[in-house]
């Protein structure tokens, strides 16, 4: 797990050094982002994740240009950003808030007319529409979309131009589930094709299933950084999930045993111990079988709630 400062590195999509922004409200100054040092690669999907809060949001809008930094760089494929902005922006699409379409028009009207105003040729349409498995819907007037469909019909807005990074502020808020697998299909395809695509959320499951690399935030700040399956750590179980008839009795002799057992609903979870085997002999010794034992894996949530328990923030990851 990274934890420690990176060291800028060339031939990154995005990179901030030190990047600050301060807000002032009615209680005095709000640091939203404290001197956050972020590295995207380039090509896959590069979770951004953090607390409602963290900062997320508001780094984005910094590296669009949409508000300026207090202090620090930002480069996004090598080139300073906000002064070289016009020079990659052409390679960027982002979705920061939601899209305004004409509810009357079809997705595919709405795409030509957009791809009119950004001098594409309407062959294109056809194409995002596809990427985004639209090209069925593309005939249905977007009153008539779901939501899932409508935050698809955003993604195909921003391949219009073809950029090579895509940017994609908490995609899934308000979906159903069938709607944020859509979505999870999308951005895996995009980034499969090559494409680099930056996805901030705080919905951590969500993000685990997508993501090649993430960095997570806490207060404006990295806390860690990597591949998906360094941060989470060494994926080899350290606790056992047991299922027994008696519970309370079992807990008991596996304790008496010098295990550390914590009951999770109706079953026990033996932490720091990975021998099953060991703990169905000892059971079985005193006429208790075991019905169930799954090992017990980190993942990106537990390592999340482990890095922001000291941040005082509010953890919403656990939403599903």
């Amino acid at each position: 797990m990274t934890t420690s400062t990176p060291t800028p590195t060339a031939g990154l999509a995005i990179s901030t050094r030190g990047l600050r922004k301060t807000y002032r409200n009615r209680k005095g100054r709000h640091v939203a982002v404290a001197g956050l040092d972020l590295d995207v690669p380039l090509g896959g999907v590069h979770g951004f994740l953090g607390p409602n809060g963290s900062g997320k949001t508001t780094t984005i809008r910094m590296l669009l240009g949409l508000i300026r930094a207090d202090a620090g760089t930002m480069s996004i494929f090598d080139r300073e950003v906000p002064k070289h902005l016009p020079e990659v922006v052409g390679r960027v699409g982002a979705i920061v808030e939601s899209p305004k379409f004409f509810p009357a028009f079809s997705g595919r009207k709405n795409l030509q007319l957009l791809a009119e105003a950004i001098d594409r040729p309407r062959s294109i349409v056809d194409q995002v529409l596809e990427q985004t498995s639209l090209g069925d819907r593309g005939k249905d007037k977007y009153r008539t979309y779901s939501l899932g469909m409508k935050q698809r019909l955003a993604i195909a807005a921003t391949l219009l131009k073809e950029p090579d990074l895509l940017i994609f502020d908490e995609p899934t808020n308000g979906l159903d589930p069938a709607g944020i697998r859509e979505i999870r299909n999308t951005m895996r395809s995009l980034g499969e094709q090559g494409k680099t695509v930056l996805v901030s959320s705080h919905i951590l499951d969500e993000v685990e299933q997508v993501a090649d690399t993430v960095s997570i935030i806490g207060h404006g700040r990295l806390l860690a950084s990597g591949r998906v399956a360094d941060v989470i750590g060494d994926q080899t179980a350290t606790s056992l999930r047991v299922g027994v008839a008696d519970p309370v009795a079992a807990q008991r002799i596996l304790t008496e045993g010098g295990l550390l057992v914590r009951q999770d609903g109706a079953l026990l979870v033996v932490d720091g111990f990975s021998d099953g085997a060991e703990i169905t002999k000892r059971l079985a010794a005193h006429d208790l079988f075991v019905n169930e034992l799954v090992p017990v894996r980190a993942d990106l949530e537990s390592v999340f709630l482990e890095l922001t328990a000291d941040e005082g923030l509010e953890t919403v990851g656990a939403a599903r």
